[in-house]
């Protein structure tokens, strides 16, 4: 039977299970109710359920409909698709909230559990396109008319740009947003808000900052978190539906996932086996098959996430941008590592315009679902300022212009002609010596610890003190040389676990001497060859280096959320004003 519109109670259980799991709960955007003296649009509820074939498997999806009052098939309305985050469902307070707020803004909704999860059928297959998006499109194809749910129901009352091509949009986060992109391999997509999500899955939980094509240092924490959460659904979310099960060795992932992450457990990447992780976590990923999306996106992402950094939505942006896809993007405080503030998107509700970001979500779907061309869907970059109320704008990503030196005597500074001829050495331990920040300890109740480095294990190179503001936005990057025969002798063994693996990182000294990384963020490196240069990415940062306080470039033997070198590997870094590295800013006025 349809539930009549209203609020039903957030589905806490789930998310304290998911918890107990030992993995943050990657939550979808939860949209929230209308504007402040608005009564809501009054709309009924449907459970349905679909029979897709997916992924080589017969499975259902469960789904919800939201069917705004007054819609029919004499007055057909656009329609808003979601999905939840990683184990998460259709029912989590954040995920039906979707479908709540679209409806009672005359949108219909249709928010499903992801396939693995809650009572969907299939295996976790990371979204795959060929997978998961196929899903998706059998979705579509209801909203479209050209298929009924299993109960008989069809959608005669959903606006159409063509036969079977229904008008609509999809939103979400993390999990629920990668899904967005591999649903729009399909054409009849018109809209995306991916928000704080994956653009290429090796470099998100094995990233390499210097180099793609070599093997990226492992991110445990995240990864396995994530791994133990997806086998463990069968008794988070009891089911006994066949097509949720893959067999004793890999339960509830498809096999190449499971592989995947064995062998980044391993600590043994040689060549063949690591050529084929590398190809299947980028096989479901959008870096593989943006060129096939075209629907107008509206890229998202936090500015506090270890997980999926900014540089992923800025690879997503540039990419679709390249090819003509009409694109913006918006870096939000908070992601998978917290950093909500102020009169940002809430999660747990609050008003959707009330937020600068809910806002521009508002705008895109009135724009390219409802064709209203006089909706402004605002600037083509924006970046939540801690320092100063509001966003900034830019019509692209600022360029790096700004640089630093880095002199043998451990200062960094901005003339070439000032470095002084020297070095700076270290020797990694066999245990983690330096941290950043951890994805578990705030999930099992235990503090964070402030980052930190052990002395011995990393080199530094310090600014003297700014005497003025210096506003980074964006990705910084460092150009180095490094000294290690110990890895020298050993890297071409077949194994990339033998190469050096170091960790790239720019703090904020204040001028009592406190240090702050920013957003707990570090570039994690496996050098592709010690014998030459090499260029690092760190990840984007939005951070105002106050009037008085220095920058401080770090390298480091280790990180306590990754896995590190194979042995040790002592190394030094030796400067000369006419062979040094460098590190590069992007700095706006």
């Amino acid at each position: 039977m349809p539930r009549s519109g209203g609020s039903r109670g957030s589905r806490r259980s789930r998310k304290a299970l998911a918890l107990a799991a030992g993995v943050a709960l990657a939550a979808p955007l939860a949209l929230a109710a209308p504007a402040r003296g608005a009564e809501p649009a009054p709309y009924t509820v449907t459970p349905l359920r679909f029979t897709v074939e997916a992924g080589g498997r017969t499975c259902t999806v469960d789904a919800d409909l939201y069917r705004p009052a007054g819609v029919d098939a004499g007055h057909p309305a656009p329609a808003v698709l979601a999905t939840n985050g990683f184990g998460g469902s259709k029912n989590d307070g954040s995920t039906d909230a979707i479908g709540k707020a679209v409806a009672a803004r005359g949108y219909v909704g249709l928010v499903y559990s992801g396939l693995g999860f809650g009572k969907s059928g299939c295996l976790i297959s990371l979204d795959d396109p060929r997978t998961d998006g196929r899903a998706a499109a059998r979705l579509v194809d209801f909203l479209g008319g050209t298929r009924a749910a299993d109960d008989g129901t069809r959608a005669d009352f959903v606006s159409q740009d063509g036969a079977g091509d229904p008008r609509v949009g999809m939103i979400g986060g993390s999990y629920g947003g990668a899904v967005q992109l591999a649903a729009a391999t399909d054409p009849r997509l018109d809209a995306l808000v991916p928000l704080v999500t994956w653009n290429d899955l090796a470099y998100s939980l094995a990233p390499n900052s210097a180099d793609r094509a070599t093997p990226g240092v492992f991110k445990w924490q995240w990864a396995n978190g994530f791994y133990l959460m997806g086998e463990g659904q069968p008794l988070l979310v009891p089911s006994l539906d066949p097509s949720r099960i893959n067999s004793l060795g890999c339960l509830h992932f498809v096999t190449d996932a499971c592989d995947t992450v064995r062998l980044l457990n391993s600590g043994r990447y040689p060549q063949a086996e690591t050529e084929k992780m590398l190809a299947y976590a980028r096989s479901v990923s959008p870096v593989s098959y943006l060129d096939r999306v075209k629907a107008p996106t509206l890229v998202v992402q936090g500015q506090s996430d270890s997980l999926f950094d900014l540089n992923e939505a800025t690879d997503t942006y540039r990419r679709l941008q390249a090819q003509g896809t009409e694109t913006k993007m918006i870096w939000q405080s908070w992601g998978h590592s917290g950093g909500a503030a102020p009169g940002e998107l809430d999660l747990g509700g609050g008003d959707l315009e009330a937020s600068y970001v809910g806002r521009r979500v508002l705008a895109w779907f009135d724009r390219h679902l409802r064709g209203n061309t006089a909706a402004d869907t605002g600037p083509e970059f924006a970046y939540y300022r801690s320092w100063q109320s509001g966003y900034g704008t830019a019509d692209a990503v600022p360029a790096r212009n700004r640089k630093f030196y880095l002199s043998g005597d451990g200062k960094l500074v901005d003339n070439r002609n000032e470095v002084a001829l020297g070095s700076r050495s270290y020797a990694n331990w066999l245990v983690p010596t330096s941290h950043s920040g951890s994805s578990l300890t705030g999930l099992i109740g235990l503090p964070d610890p402030q980052p930190y480095d052990t002395p011995g294990t990393y080199a530094a190179w310090t600014s003297g003190p700014l005497s003025e503001p210096v506003d980074v936005v964006g990705a910084p990057k460092a150009r180095l040389r490094v000294e290690s025969p110990r890895t020298e002798a050993v890297q071409d063994s077949g194994d990339a676990a033998d190469k050096l693996v170091l960790f790239a990182k720019v703090y904020d000294i204040a001028p009592d001497g406190t240090k702050t990384l920013v957003n707990r963020l570090v570039a994690p490196v496996r050098v592709p060859d010690v014998t030459r240069p090499f260029t690092v990415e760190l990840p984007a940062i939005v951070h105002r280096y106050a009037t008085g306080h220095r920058l401080q470039l770090v390298i480091a033997g280790s990180d306590t959320a990754y896995f590190g070198n194979r042995g040790i590997k002592p190394v030094t870094v030796t400067s000369a004003p006419d062979d040094t590295g460098t590190l590069e800013l992007p700095v706006v006025n």
